[in-house]
């Protein structure tokens, strides 16, 4: 698990050094998370930054949660790079074998490796088939079929739908009005974002089925994430990740070829930078996802709310790296709304700890 955040860290500060002083302005954002997370309650850690060793820094979990966010809210970049030189639903297809790849390389037992491979193969397959392969291509669908700020907005909204699957289908993780106010607060920063970097084009139609694929998409990603919670106990979730990551690629090339043909337009240099870059985070960001369902104490609804920081970072790393965007003062009233958000879900998690510890 270190490899991911290390190396995250290390290609940060890589891409950040050339980028001046901006910098500091992402760099505050993520150390005031961070601070701010590590208070008593918060998702069942009961120390403070200053004591924290090293490796419990690297291992707590809404620290990874943040790296996992951060690393995804990269990737929009990359894919608008890809999908310029190779076809959807193929270009998804090769950026996660090889992501399914580069995490089986980490996994030094190849023996365990296969044995977890082999008997739970049922598991794994099911986990592919939502995670990568229905996901991504409910996803690459909705996304040709709408503008970009209703797609953003929707996609933005997926730990509202998530919250909403873990509440019907888990007995441990249900709604309350702090978690629900909590969620709204988010939903709402996601649109004050969304709408202030790209408005919705005046008498453009919104097509319904568009919408359709992109919700399905939000309700099949809450299913898959409690699916997650469910893997057997003697199947690793490095194994998990990766070996879900590599079949459903598979499948997602395969599905392709009648639908796009040979999808590969040209290569060059930036193509591979992107393609690698892509691969790297899936591979590092759901080894840490799936690391972070299985571990015990944790519910689906509260981690995916840190999801809401996916359009926050995604926009200050615009302003960092697009010289043509600066901040706008919606945008910063959306941050300053998705950021009350967490502040909510931090004081449920605070009452519910007192609940539980009064009840012992």
């Amino acid at each position: 698990m270190f490899w991911c955040v290390k190396m995250s860290f290390e290609i940060s500060k890589l891409i950040f050094q050339a980028f001046g002083d901006r910098r500091m302005l992402f760099c505050l954002f993520v150390e005031s998370l961070i601070r701010y997370s590590w208070k008593p309650g918060v998702m069942g850690n009961k120390v403070h930054l200053c004591s924290m060793t090293q490796k419990s820094f690297f291992s707590n979990t809404v620290f990874l949660a943040i790296v996992a966010c951060l690393l995804w809210s990269s990737a929009f970049v990359g894919v608008k790079i890809g999908l310029k030189y190779h076809s959807p639903f193929q270009f998804a297809g090769v950026r996660f074998m090889i992501s399914g790849l580069l995490i089986m390389m980490y996994f030094n037992n190849r023996k365990s490796y296969w044995g977890q491979l082999k008997s739970s193969w049922k598991f794994i397959a099911k986990v592919a088939a939502l995670q990568t392969v229905l996901i991504y291509m409910l996803f690459y669908s909705g996304i040709n079929l709408l503008p970009a700020s209703v797609s953003a907005m929707i996609i933005g909204s997926s730990p509202l739908f998530i919250s909403l699957v873990s509440h019907f289908t888990l007995h441990n993780d249900k709604m309350d009005w702090l978690k629900s106010i909590s969620i709204i607060f988010g939903v709402v920063g996601v649109a004050l974002i969304t709408f202030s970097r790209s408005s919705l084009p005046v008498g453009q139609q919104i097509s319904l089925l568009g919408v359709l694929l992109l919700l399905c998409n939000n309700l099949v990603s809450g299913f898959a994430n409690v699916l997650v919670t469910k893997k057997p106990k003697e199947l690793s979730p490095v194994v998990l990740s990766s070996a879900s990551l590599f079949f459903g690629g598979v499948a997602l090339v395969f599905i392709s070829i009648p639908i796009e043909g040979y999808g590969l337009k040209a290569v060059s240099v930036e193509y591979f930078v992107s393609l690698g870059w892509l691969s790297f985070l899936s591979a590092a960001a759901f080894a840490i996802w799936f690391t972070l369902l299985g571990r015990p104490g944790v519910k689906v609804s509260e981690l995916n709310t840190w999801k809401f920081l996916i359009p926050v970072s995604g926009a200050i790393l615009s302003w960092l790296i697009m010289p043509d965007e600066e901040p706008e003062l919606v945008s910063i009233i959306g941050m300053l709304v998705i950021a009350s958000s967490l502040l909510v879900m931090n004081y449920s998690n605070r009452r519910n700890n007192r609940i539980a510890a009064g009840k012992r």
